[in-house]
Protein backbone atom coordinates (compact mmCIF):
# COMPACT_ATOMS: atom_id res chain seq x y z
CA UNK A 1 0.00 0.00 0.00
CA UNK A 2 1.52 3.34 -1.27
CA UNK A 3 0.65 6.02 1.74
CA UNK A 4 0.12 9.89 0.92
CA UNK A 5 1.85 12.55 3.12
CA UNK A 6 -1.08 14.60 3.54
CA UNK A 7 -2.71 12.52 5.59
CA UNK A 8 -1.93 9.92 9.18
CA UNK A 9 -1.12 6.43 7.79
CA UNK A 10 -3.42 5.03 10.51
CA UNK A 11 -6.12 6.93 8.72
CA UNK A 12 -5.33 5.78 5.23
CA UNK A 13 -5.45 1.96 6.96
CA UNK A 14 -8.59 3.01 8.01
CA UNK A 15 -10.13 3.68 5.05
CA UNK A 16 -8.88 0.76 3.49
CA UNK A 17 -10.17 -1.73 6.22
CA UNK A 18 -13.29 0.02 5.80
CA UNK A 19 -13.19 -0.23 1.82
CA UNK A 20 -12.53 -3.89 2.67
CA UNK A 21 -15.84 -4.01 4.99
CA UNK A 22 -17.62 -2.16 1.91
CA UNK A 23 -16.71 -4.67 -0.91
CA UNK A 24 -17.97 -7.10 1.14
CA UNK A 25 -14.32 -8.86 1.15
CA UNK A 26 -14.12 -8.71 4.94
CA UNK A 27 -18.17 -9.73 5.89
CA UNK A 28 -19.97 -8.17 9.14
CA UNK A 29 -19.40 -10.12 12.11
CA UNK A 30 -16.21 -11.71 10.18
CA UNK A 31 -12.68 -11.96 12.28
CA UNK A 32 -10.07 -9.42 11.23
CA UNK A 33 -6.42 -10.19 10.31
CA UNK A 34 -4.47 -9.52 13.13
CA UNK A 35 -2.51 -6.60 14.42
CA UNK A 36 0.59 -8.48 13.07
CA UNK A 37 -0.91 -10.17 10.02
CA UNK A 38 -2.08 -6.95 8.56
CA UNK A 39 0.96 -4.54 10.02
CA UNK A 40 3.18 -7.69 7.89
CA UNK A 41 0.78 -7.10 4.64
CA UNK A 42 0.49 -3.23 4.70
CA UNK A 43 4.17 -3.26 5.44
CA UNK A 44 3.72 -0.86 8.66
CA UNK A 45 4.22 -0.90 12.02
CA UNK A 46 1.63 -2.97 13.89
CA UNK A 47 1.29 0.00 16.53
CA UNK A 48 -0.09 1.87 13.55
CA UNK A 49 -2.57 -0.90 12.75
CA UNK A 50 -3.27 -0.83 16.93
CA UNK A 51 -3.49 2.52 16.35
CA UNK A 52 -6.71 2.20 13.45
CA UNK A 53 -8.02 -0.18 14.67
CA UNK A 54 -8.59 1.95 18.01
CA UNK A 55 -10.03 4.78 15.77
CA UNK A 56 -12.53 1.96 13.93
CA UNK A 57 -13.82 0.39 17.38
CA UNK A 58 -14.46 4.57 18.59
CA UNK A 59 -16.13 4.39 15.46
CA UNK A 60 -18.34 1.00 16.44
CA UNK A 61 -16.71 -0.24 12.80
CA UNK A 62 -15.16 -2.92 14.48
CA UNK A 63 -15.14 -4.79 17.95
CA UNK A 64 -12.83 -6.60 20.15
CA UNK A 65 -13.13 -10.06 21.82
CA UNK A 66 -10.56 -9.78 24.39
CA UNK A 67 -7.87 -12.71 23.53
CA UNK A 68 -9.69 -13.60 20.15
CA UNK A 69 -9.25 -10.53 18.30
CA UNK A 70 -11.18 -7.98 16.73
CA UNK A 71 -14.57 -8.26 14.28
CA UNK A 72 -16.20 -6.23 11.78
CA UNK A 73 -19.75 -4.86 13.61
CA UNK A 74 -23.06 -6.32 12.56
CA UNK A 75 -24.35 -3.18 10.85
CA UNK A 76 -20.60 -1.96 10.02
CA UNK A 77 -21.21 -0.97 6.15
CA UNK A 78 -24.51 1.22 7.97
CA UNK A 79 -21.67 3.10 10.12
CA UNK A 80 -19.21 3.14 7.26
CA UNK A 81 -21.28 4.82 4.51
CA UNK A 82 -22.84 7.05 7.61
CA UNK A 83 -19.30 8.29 8.64
CA UNK A 84 -18.00 8.70 5.19
CA UNK A 85 -20.95 10.72 3.80
CA UNK A 86 -20.01 13.14 6.65
CA UNK A 87 -17.12 13.37 5.95
CA UNK A 88 -17.52 13.87 2.06
CA UNK A 89 -20.51 16.97 2.72
CA UNK A 90 -18.19 18.43 5.53
CA UNK A 91 -14.95 18.61 3.75
CA UNK A 92 -14.78 16.97 0.69
CA UNK A 93 -17.96 18.76 -1.23
CA UNK A 94 -17.39 22.55 -0.27
CA UNK A 95 -13.90 22.25 -1.93
CA UNK A 96 -15.48 20.80 -5.12
CA UNK A 97 -18.25 23.58 -5.24
CA UNK A 98 -15.69 26.14 -4.30
CA UNK A 99 -13.17 25.00 -7.78
CA UNK A 100 -16.58 24.86 -9.54
CA UNK A 101 -17.67 28.61 -8.49
CA UNK A 102 -13.77 29.77 -9.47
CA UNK A 103 -13.92 27.46 -12.81
CA UNK A 104 -17.74 29.01 -13.38
CA UNK A 105 -18.56 25.46 -13.82
CA UNK A 106 -22.35 24.82 -13.66
CA UNK A 107 -24.11 21.58 -11.85
CA UNK A 108 -25.10 19.86 -15.32
CA UNK A 109 -21.64 19.59 -16.67
CA UNK A 110 -20.31 18.21 -13.24
CA UNK A 111 -23.41 15.96 -13.99
CA UNK A 112 -22.23 15.13 -17.33
CA UNK A 113 -18.56 14.22 -16.37
CA UNK A 114 -20.22 12.29 -13.54
CA UNK A 115 -22.09 9.93 -15.58
CA UNK A 116 -19.09 9.82 -17.96
CA UNK A 117 -16.85 8.56 -15.06
CA UNK A 118 -19.40 5.61 -13.86
CA UNK A 119 -20.36 4.70 -17.72
CA UNK A 120 -16.00 4.50 -18.38
CA UNK A 121 -15.91 2.43 -15.24
CA UNK A 122 -18.94 0.16 -15.80
CA UNK A 123 -17.48 -1.08 -19.01
CA UNK A 124 -13.76 -1.73 -17.47
CA UNK A 125 -15.43 -4.22 -14.70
Amino acid sequence: MEFKESQAIYIQIGDYVCEQILLSRWKEGERLLSVRELGVELEVNPNTVMRTYDFLQGKEIIFNKRGVGFFVEDDAKKKIIDYRKKLFLEQELPLIFKNMHLLGMSLNELEKEYNYYFKEHENKQ
